[in-house]
């Protein structure tokens, strides 16, 4: 059996979409996240999250953000596209507070293609992220700029 190729950046068209897995955040998750990285009372006690604006123990906006990496990073691995990284985040927005037990999927759609000025086979694609939670209400939305495989650009040592 023959493995598929991956798709790179001339495959690619803005208006090209895709739906993400789920993943379920639990309290344990948002408790060790906050405990490492975002240690504010809202994320890390539940009486002085209750107490917060948010109503409740909730996960930090830097912990749903890289859980939004990870669904994008599968969805494309899932889908062959050669994800060389990302050079840049604009535009992001928490719009509703991620509490334990909350299940998030994301969709991503390309915006725009750039060619870009490097030398490397890669070139980038803009893409919006919206992720939402169980049930459909958004809690994050950024615009993300990633690098994409391009076997049509670069040199090679023979040249």
């Amino acid at each position: 059996m023959q493995a598929q190729a991956s798709l790179q950046w001339q495959d690619i068209n803005p208006g090209d979409s895709f739906s993400t897995d789920t993943i379920t955040i639990s309290r344990r998750d948002i408790l060790d996240f906050a405990a490492d990285f975002d240690p504010q009372p809202y994320h890390l006690d539940p009486d002085a999250a209750d107490d917060s604006i948010f109503g409740g123990l909730c996960a930090s906006g830097w912990h749903v953000t890289a859980v939004m990496m990870r669904l994008l990073t599968d969805t494309f691995a899932q889908n062959n596209i050669n994800l060389l990284g990302s050079d840049g985040v604009s535009n992001l927005r928490w719009k509703k507070p991620v509490f334990a037990e909350d299940s998030l999927s994301s969709r991503i759609t390309v915006s725009k293609k750039d060619l870009g000025e490097s030398s490397y086979p890669l070139s980038y694609i803009e893409c919006e992220v919206d992720v939402s939670n169980q049930n459909g209400e958004s809690v994050i939305q950024l615009s993300t700029s990633l690098m994409i495989g391009n076997d049509q650009r670069g040199g090679t040592a023979d040249e």
